[in-house]
C-alpha cells in the first residue's frame, strides 16, 4: 500500500533568509502552498503542515503547530509523525521548490512493482540521498526518538539503511534547497 499522507516541516524562523521561509513567495506562490501543492499532486489525499515560527493558514492542508519549533527540525518531525498517528507518510521540507511532483509519487510507491511496499525510502539525485523520504509508520517510534536538534530522520535511516529503498529522482526536479533570498535566483 502507498502512502497517502503528507507531511511538510515548514516551522523555522528564517534565521538565514530574513523571514520564515514558509511564507516567502517564489514566482507568485509562498514556498508553504508550493509544497503542500506538491504532495497533493504526487497523491497524497491528507496534507499536513508543521508550523512554529509564524501562524500559517494553509488552504487544502491540516495545520500542526509545534510549540519547540526552535529548538530545530526534529521537533517538528516529531509533531507531524505524532499528528499522523502511525500512518505511512511522505515528507518534504518547505525550502525546496524544485522538487518534482514525479519524485513524490516514485517516492510513494516505492517497492510496489514487487508486490511489497517498502516502508523506508528516499528520494536519490546522482546518488545520494535527498527528499522526499518515505517514512512508514511502524518506524516512527524510532524516528520520533532519533529526530533532535536540526536533524530529522537522518540518523534513523542511516541506521536502517539496509531497509531503505533508493528512489532516483533525478530527472523530477533539483533537491536544492533555500537558505538565503539569493538562492531563489537563477533556478535550477
Amino acid at each position: 500500500m502507498t502512502a497517502r499522507v503528507g507531511l511538510v516541516l515548514a516551522a523555522g524562523a528564517g534565521r538565514r533568509f530574513g523571514g520564515p521561509k514558509a511564507l516567502v513567495e517564489y514566482r507568485g506562490v509562498r514556498l508553504v502552498d508550493r509544497a503542500v501543492g506538491l504532495l497533493r499532486g504526487g497523491g497524497c489525499d491528507l496534507v499536513v503542515v508543521v508550523t512554529g515560527a509564524a501562524p500559517i493558514d494553509v488552504a487544502g492542508a491540516r495545520v500542526v503547530h509545534n510549540e519547540e519549533w526552535d529548538s530545530g527540525m526534529g521537533s517538528s518531525l516529531r509533531a507531524g509523525l505524532v499528528a499522523v498517528a502511525g500512518r505511512d507518510v511522505v515528507v518534504v521540507p518547505v525550502d525546496m521548490p524544485w522538487l518534482g511532483v514525479d519524485a513524490v509519487r516514485r517516492v510513494r510507491g516505492a517497492g510496489s512493482g514487487d508486490g511489497h511496499s517498502a516502508d523506508l525510502a528516499v528520494a536519490t539525485y546522482d546518488g545520494r540521498w535527498g527528499h522526499p523520504v518515505l517514512l512508514g509508520g511502524r518506524h516512527h517510534p524510532g524516528v520520533i526518538a532519533s529526530a533532535v536538534g536540526d536533524v530529522g530522520a537522518r540518523r534513523y535511516l542511516r541506521a536502517h539503511a539496509d531497509s531503505v529503498v533508493e528512489v532516483p529522482c533525478g530527472d523530477t526536479g533539483s533537491p536544492r534547497d533555500v537558505d538565503v533570498p539569493g538562492d531563489l535566483l537563477p533556478a535550477p
